[in-house]
């Protein structure tokens, strides 16, 4: 089998997978392909929905058909589900840690631009968190404010979970991920890891399984953390501070599970102290807490956009 061969494979397999996602959770949306300059390459958007527009950034190693469940429950917005290089079926990105904020920010800012979304509110989550918060530094007025479901990526002390910190390290990431093998079975050990309960998650599971069958997948992987963490701590490039929180001026809502495996609940209470105009929510579940509760995770989301 060519490698040509096996990526179409693979891509028409994922697609399968998405789709039974959004029909599992009846989300009409059209899988849009913009062209992103700075990737060199297209980025998949899931894009639904009537009513002002809200992006919604999804963490860095998951596809941007996880916010499914929430889309569901978010239908009075025009939703563009936006997911980060190298997942789902958005082109790669070549990440180092000496370029990876500007990368990160070019990225977001090329998507915003081909869908002609201009400033408004966002929903993010993890690693989407942490780049959306760099476009309103690097933009100011383009993030007028900011939904951050679960940990964002490195505010504070909080780090990675455990395995993805390992991949970090030279040698034995390259080793690690040599050996993974995309199962059904290892899905659901990393859904656990994160905090949350992979029962009735099927279509979820069966889609990320599918992301990491990708063959480019584990390479991706690996660049990521090596561009992030260094020896399994958070390289200082990206690593949010009391005094950076002190600098993100727009309103903002988070939103953590209580078993949150990126970050414990007392990190974002320690965060809001620093952030001007922040509230914290903290909620049952973990890293994703909106794929066993999106009616209350929406319900948070929608009052505060309400509000601001």
């Amino acid at each position: 089998m060519t490698i040509q061969t096996a990526t179409d494979e693979a891509t028409a397999a994922f697609r399968e997978a998405q789709q039974r996602v959004l029909d599992r959770y009846q989300v009409p949306a059209q899988s849009r392909f913009v062209d992103v300059p700075s990737l060199g390459g297209r980025a998949q958007v899931l894009a639904t929905g009537e009513g002002p527009p809200l992006p919604m950034v999804i963490g860095g190693a998951l596809p941007a058909v996880f916010w499914a469940p929430l889309m569901a429950k978010l239908s009075d917005h025009t939703l563009y589900a936006i997911e980060l290089p190298g997942n789902g079926l958005t082109d790669r990105a070549r990440y180092h840690h000496a370029t990876f904020r500007r990368t990160a920010v070019a990225y977001l800012a090329d998507i915003l631009d081909a869908l002609d979304i201009g400033p408004g509110p966002f929903v993010t989550q993890s690693m989407g968190s942490l780049w959306t918060t760099w476009l309103a530094w690097e933009h100011p007025g383009r993030v007028r404010s900011q939904v951050m479901i679960a940990c964002p990526a490195f505010f504070l002390d909080t780090s990675a979970i455990l395995p993805w910190r390992l991949l970090s390290i030279p040698t034995l990431g390259t080793l690690l991920v040599s050996l993974w093998k995309p199962s059904a079975t290892g899905a659901e050990q990393i859904i656990r890891m994160v905090g949350e309960d992979p029962a009735g998650l099927d279509e979820i599971r069966d889609v990320m399984v599918a992301g990491q069958r990708m063959p480019h997948r584990r390479q991706d992987v690996v660049e990521l953390m090596r561009s992030v963490m260094s020896w399994t701590r958070p390289r200082p490039e990206v690593a949010v501070t009391a005094a950076l929180l002190r600098t993100i001026t727009h309103p903002v809502r988070l939103i953590w599970g209580e078993q949150d495996g990126f970050g414990s609940p007392e990190a974002g209470r320690r965060a809001v102290e620093h952030m001007p105009d922040a509230d914290l929510h903290v909620m049952p579940g973990g890293h994703a807490p909106w794929l066993h509760r999106a009616g209350q995770v929406a319900a948070l989301t929608h009052e505060f956009l309400d509000t601001h």
